[in-house]
C-alpha cells in the first residue's frame, strides 16, 4: 500500500489553507507515490506538523516555523520514492 501524508493544523490559528495549498502541492507532485493527503484539525492550539504514515517528518514548533514547499517535497520524496526528480525543487 502507499503511503499516506497527514498535515495536523490548528483550525483556531486559520492554517486550513495553508494544509489545503500544501496537500494540493504534494498531491500534484507524488500522484504516483501515495495513497493520499490527510488533513486533520488538531485539538493542541498552534499545531502544524508532517507525518508519512506515522512517521513525523515536520513539526512548526520544533522547526519554529512552517515548511516551505520545496522542503516538504523534498522531505516527503526522501520517505516515499528517494530516486524521484522534483526538477526545480531539487535546486
Amino acid at each position: 500500500m502507499k503511503p499516506l501524508v497527514r498535515i495536523t493544523y490548528c483550525p483556531k490559528c486559520g492554517w486550513m489553507i495553508r494544509a489545503s495549498y500544501m496537500a494540493q502541492e504534494l498531491l500534484t507532485t507524488f500522484v504516483d507515490d501515495i495513497q493520499g493527503v490527510q488533513l486533520e484539525p488538531s485539538e493542541i492550539a498552534g499545531r502544524y506538523t508532517v507525518f508519512v504514515d506515522t512517521e513525523e517528518i515536520f513539526d512548526r514548533k520544533r522547526e519554529g516555523r512552517f515548511p516551505e514547499i520545496k522542503e516538504l517535497k523534498q522531505l516527503v520524496r526522501n520517505r516515499v520514492n528517494p530516486d524521484k526528480d522534483l526538477g526545480h525543487s531539487d535546486h
